[in-house]
C-alpha cells in the first residue's frame, strides 16, 4: 500500500469520526425535552432555542468559514471547529441557565465550521468518488444523530446520568475526533485566493442557482430540526411513552441515515437530479399527512416514522450533493457551501421556536403540521431549480 493510500485510509477514518460527532449535541435535546422542561421551567419558545441557537450559529458563521480557511487553513480550522464543539457540550453541563445556552451556541459554531469544511475536504481529497464518499458522511451525520435520540433518555434516566450528563457524555467522543484530525495538520495550507470574500459572496449573490441551492438546503434544515425537537412530544401526546418516542425518532434517523447514502449515491450519477427530488418530496409529504391523523398503533407509527426519515435524511443528502456538483472547483465548493449554508441555516433557526410557537398558540399539533407540508412543496419547486445540469 502506497504512502498517498495509506494517507487517504488516516483521512477517510477521520472524517468518519468528524461526520459522526456533527448532530448527537443537537439531536440528543429533543427527547430529553420534557425531562429539561420539568428541571428548568423553562417554556416550548424557549426549549425550542436549544435547537435554533445552533442552527442561527451555523447560518452567522457558515459563511464566514473561508475567513477562518484563509487565515488557519482547511486543516486548522477543522481542528478549531472540533475543539468548539467539545468546549460547547461540556459547557453545557454546568447547572446555569447562561450555561446552557452559551454553550449551545459555542458547539453550534464548531458545527457551522464543520458542515462548511466537509464538502469542500471531499471534493479536493475524493474528487473521482464524490458520490459515495457524500453518502457516506451524511450517512454518518444521520448515525451519529439516531444514536443520541436512541440514547438520551436511557443515559438519563437509565443511568442515572441526568440530562445534563447526558448530552455532555458526547464531549468524549467529539474530544476523540479532535485527536485523530490532529495528524492532519500536518499538511495544513493557509488558503490563497485573487478574490475577496465579499466578492465571492457578490458572485454566488447573483446566481439564482446557487439561491436555489440555498433554500432548498435551509428548508430541508428547517424540517430536519423541527422534527428531532418535537417528534417525540407529538408521539408523548398521542400516548406513547417517553423512552419509546426517543427511540421513535432514532428510527427516523437511523432511516434517515439510509436516505442520505443511497440518494447521493444515485442521483450523482444523473446528469439531472430533478426524479430523485421528486421521490424524496412525494415520500415526505404523504407521511406528514399520516402524522397529522391522531393514531396510537406503534407498527403504523414504525411505517410513518421510516418514511418520513428516509425523505428527510435524503433531502439532507442531496443538499450536500448539490453543493459539490454545482460548483467547478475546491474554492468555490467552499464558498458556496458557506453562502448555502449561512443563509440556508439563517431560515431554518426559526423553524423550532416557531413551531414551538404555533402549539402554544392553538394548543394542537395540526396547525404545525400543516405548516410542514407548505414547505415541502417550496422544497420541491427548489430542489427542482438546484437539479439542473449547470454550475453557479
Amino acid at each position: 500500500m502506497s504512502p498517498e493510500q495509506n494517507r487517504k485510509i488516516i483521512l477517510f477514518i477521520a472524517i468518519v469520526f468528524i461526520a459522526i460527532n456533527l448532530r448527537p449535541s443537537i439531536a440528543g435535546v429533543g427527547p430529553l425535552i420534557p425531562e429539561i422542561r420539568a428541571d428548568t421551567g423553562l417554556s416550548n419558545t424557549l426549549l425550542g432555542l436549544l435547537i435554533s441557537l445552533p442552527v442561527l450559529s451555523f447560518g452567522i458563521f457558515s459563511v464566514l468559514t473561508p475567513v477562518f480557511t484563509r487565515r488557519y487553513g482547511t486543516e486548522g480550522t477543522m481542528a478549531l471547529a472540533l475543539f468548539l464543539l467539545t468546549s460547547g457540550i461540556l459547557l453545557r453541563v454546568i447547572p446555569v441557565h447562561s450555561a446552557l445556552y452559551a454553550g449551545t451556541v459555542i458547539l453550534g459554531i464548531g458545527i457551522a465550521l464543520g458542515n462548511v469544511l466537509l464538502p469542500g475536504i471531499v471534493k479536493k481529497r475524493f474528487p473521482d468518488k464524490i458520490g459515495i464518499m457524500t453518502g457516506i458522511y451524511s450517512a454518518l451525520l444521520g448515525t451519529g444523530a439516531a444514536i443520541a435520540s436512541g440514547v438520551s433518555v436511557p443515559l438519563s434516566e437509565g443511568l442515572n446520568f441526568g440530562w445534563r450528563w447526558s448530552l455532555g457524555s458526547w464531549s468524549l467522543i467529539s474530544f476523540i475526533a479532535l485527536l485523530i484530525w490532529l495528524p492532519q495538520l500536518k499538511n495544513n495550507r493557509k488558503v490563497v485566493t485573487q478574490k475577496s470574500l465579499r466578492s465571492s459572496l457578490r458572485h454566488l449573490g447573483l446566481s439564482k442557482l446557487a439561491w436555489n441551492v440555498a433554500l432548498f438546503m435551509g428548508l430541508q434544515s428547517l424540517t430536519f430540526y423541527i422534527l428531532i425537537t418535537w417528534l417525540p412530544d407529538i408521539l408523548i401526546d398521542r400516548g406513547v411513552s417517553p423512552v419509546h418516542a426517543g427511540w421513535f425518532l432514532s428510527v427516523l434517523q437511523a432511516t434517515g441515515a439510509i436516505g442520505t447514502f443511497v440518494m447521493p449515491y444515485w442521483a450523482s450519477g444523473r446528469k439531472r437530479q430533478r426524479l430523485p427530488v421528486s421521490i424524496i418530496i412525494i415520500l415526505e409529504f404523504a407521511a406528514i399527512i399520516l402524522l397529522l391523523v391522531t393514531i396510537s398503533d406503534s407498527l403504523l407509527i414504525l411505517l410513518i416514522v421510516s418514511v418520513l426519515g428516509f425523505s428527510v435524511g435524503s433531502s439532507f443528502g442531496m443538499g450536500l450533493l448539490f453543493i459539490s456538483l454545482r460548483a467547478r472547483d475546491t474554492e468555490t465548493v467552499n464558498e458556496l457551501s458557506g453562502m448555502s449554508q449561512s443563509v440556508g441555516y439563517s431560515l431554518a433557526a426559526a423553524g423550532p421556536a416557531l413551531f414551538g410557537a404555533f402549539h402554544d398558540l392553538v394548543a394542537n399539533w395540526t396547525i404545525p403540521l400543516a405548516f410542514l407540508l407548505i414547505i415541502s412543496v417550496i422544497k420541491l419547486w427548489s430542489g427542482w431549480k438546484s437539479g439542473m445540469d449547470e454550475f453557479v
